[in-house]
């Protein structure tokens, strides 16, 4: 006998559906456990008091990765190109990965 779940096999189906997923009728069952899973974890996130706790976009202070911007003199063009192996029409040539025709 299939276990019951707060998510039944017709909202399964409809969301199926709705994603144009064929699913078969013995995964219905199978897939709402799993979303049941799923909506118990985060009912159990959602049930922990944060109270008193910033919000926040980032877990770690995005203020350290900040750094002044400094005006530092960069290489010329030339100077880039002069170690490259192979140079066209002053660019690097790189080898073809994508399979494309020349």
């Amino acid at each position: 006998m299939a276990e019951a779940h707060a998510i039944s096999r017709d909202e399964v189906a409809g969301i199926a559906k709705l994603a144009r997923i064929a699913l078969a009728d013995e995964e219905l069952d199978h897939i709402a456990g799993q979303l049941d899973t799923i909506v118990e974890a985060v009912s159990a996130v959602q049930a922990v008091d944060t109270t008193g706790v910033e919000p926040m976009s980032h877990p770690h202070s995005v203020e350290a990765a900040m750094r002044v911007d400094e005006v530092k003199e960069t290489l010329t063009q030339d100077q880039a190109l002069d170690q490259a192996p192979e140079v066209d029409e002053e660019r690097f040539v790189v080898p073809q990965i994508l399979g494309e025709g020349d």
